[in-house]
């Protein structure tokens, strides 16, 4: 009871010398008693004639609590159901193997390409200098963008990714929104490049984090999926499994309820491998993620990102080659053992999990042999006379044709060997003064062929998409 109703009775009660003794003895007791129970004394203690309006408000209140019970109550019914997700209840055994055992009859041929792939990435790193190794990084991201994006159906050449990289867009709302696209894939290869995904690859946070940032990134037409089979649209949510059930081709993926413990389990199984082993595994967890398909949209380019993840850590590549490259140029062979490795064990033989061994063992093959190719490659792209040859030959034209200095030559030569030069080295490298030299050097700023870090630092050579068809012939198409 309210401390108020002893004041009101002191107002209303017809007898007060009743009332004082009434307070003195009841008073206490009234204070503790149950609301029933003051409901029943303030009836017996005055009369209906002697009724105030605030005697009226004050027996409305129940009424007035009840009417907001009725209003949230009301609420709540009318608040939209969050229906749970449909979980099939598949076991994660569909997903075995998820690992070759360690007496798989597969595991001596593939081991002989693990250590051919990291002789050869390690001799590749090995033969360029620091500061040609983060040119060529910075090239190969758009690269691996174009390559990785042209494998969904996006084209957006090397070019025009570097344009959307310095803000100059496409007027054309498609062609803006595929460079936008692809700047959002370069900044999360640049965070991965950088270790953003050091030692949590194949971790379900880190996959989700990928996601995140690149759906996150993308212009707001790009963040919607199709349905195939209804024609609808589903909006993706950056890091979010997936609601609906899904079919990519012949694959009817897992319930969306039973994607958390597949990834889990994914996650369990390719944590804390040892180089050789996660080299190895890369393929598997490749197809493996893509088979879950956790998210609505966006899981092939999630899953190439990983494996270059995976490759920048157990290689330590530097990010100067992709693999998407080699699975872009044969995306037919991709695909259809991508396919085959959805099937179910064939036989007694076939391994001992519920998905084919004996297919994923080819598309591990398949998977090593692409890496090999596209360091082979790039190992012969960045051979140091070839390379100096095909540089010196372009300066030599621009000299001829737009005026650059004969001097260009001898800085760009001393870049390809050393890597970087410190500002002050150039006036005697080219034997001139300090102001003719800084015209030299604003003529290869104006190329996009030299850079540095800030206003103080070394110069660095840097590989520009719009003369890659000349330095680098082969890396991709000469054109948009």
């Amino acid at each position: 009871m309210r401390t108020g109703y002893i004041y009101d009775l002191h107002r209303y009660f017809i007898y007060p010398t009743f009332y004082q003794t009434f307070n003195t003895t009841f008073s206490g007791t009234i204070l503790g008693v149950h609301k029933q129970k003051h409901r029943k004394i303030r009836e017996f203690c005055y009369t209906e004639t002697e009724i105030k309006p605030d005697i009226v408000s004050d027996r409305k209140l129940p009424q007035k609590m009840a009417r907001k019970t009725a209003k949230k109550k009301q609420a709540k019914k009318s608040a939209p159901k969050i229906s749970p997700l449909r979980d099939g209840g598949e076991d994660i055994f569909r997903m075995e193997p998820l690992r070759f055992a360690q007496d798989s009859k597969w595991r001596g041929e593939l081991n002989e390409l693990v250590v051919d792939l990291t002789f050869k990435a390690a001799s590749l790193k090995s033969s360029l200098p620091d500061g040609m190794l983060a040119a060529l990084a910075e090239l190969v991201r758009s690269m691996n963008c174009y390559y990785s994006n042209l494998i969904e159906g996006h084209d957006t050449h090397p070019i025009d990714i570097e344009r959307a990289l310095n803000d100059d867009l496409s007027r054309d709302p498609k062609k803006r929104e595929l460079q936008l696209e692809a700047k959002a894939h370069i900044s999360v290869q640049r965070w991965i490049d950088l270790g953003g995904l050091k030692g949590r690859a194949t971790s379900v946070e880190g996959i989700r984090e990928t996601h995140k940032r690149f759906i996150e990134s993308l212009p707001e037409e790009l963040k919607w999926a199709t349905d195939p089979e209804t024609g609808e649209k589903v909006k993706v949510i950056p890091g979010q499994f997936r609601t609906r059930d899904v079919k990519v081709g012949r694959l009817i993926a897992v319930s969306p309820g039973a994607v958390p413990r597949f990834m889990t389990r994914f996650s369990e199984a390719y944590a804390k491998q040892s180089r050789g082993e996660m080299i190895l595994l890369a393929a598997a967890a490749h197809h493996r993620l893509l088979w879950i398909h956790p998210f609505a949209d966006g899981n092939g380019r999630v899953a190439r990102l990983v494996s270059h993840a995976m490759f920048l850590e157990s290689l330590e590549t530097a990010g100067i080659w992709s693999i998407a490259r080699g699975l872009a140029i044969n995306v037919e062979t991709y695909k259809q053992n991508l396919a085959q490795c959805d099937l179910v064990r064939r036989n007694d033989l076939d391994g001992r999990g519920h998905l084919t061994e004996e297919a994923l063992a080819d598309f591990t093959r398949f998977f090593l042999t692409v890496s090999i190719d596209q360091v082979t490659f790039m190992q012969g792209l960045m051979q140091p006379d070839r390379l100096r040859a095909r540089v010196l030959a372009w300066a030599d034209e621009e000299v001829r044709l737009s005026g650059l200095s004969k001097k260009a030559g001898q800085i760009l030569e001393a870049l390809l060997y050393r890597g970087e030069l410190p500002r002050g080295d150039i006036p005697g490298l080219i034997q001139t003064t300090d102001r003719q030299a800084l015209r030299v050097v604003k003529q290869l700023q104006a190329f996009g062929v030299l850079t540095s870090l800030s206003s103080k630092s070394p110069w660095r050579l840097a590989l520009p998409a719009t003369l890659a068809h000349r330095w680098l012939p082969g890396l991709f198409p000469a054109s948009p």
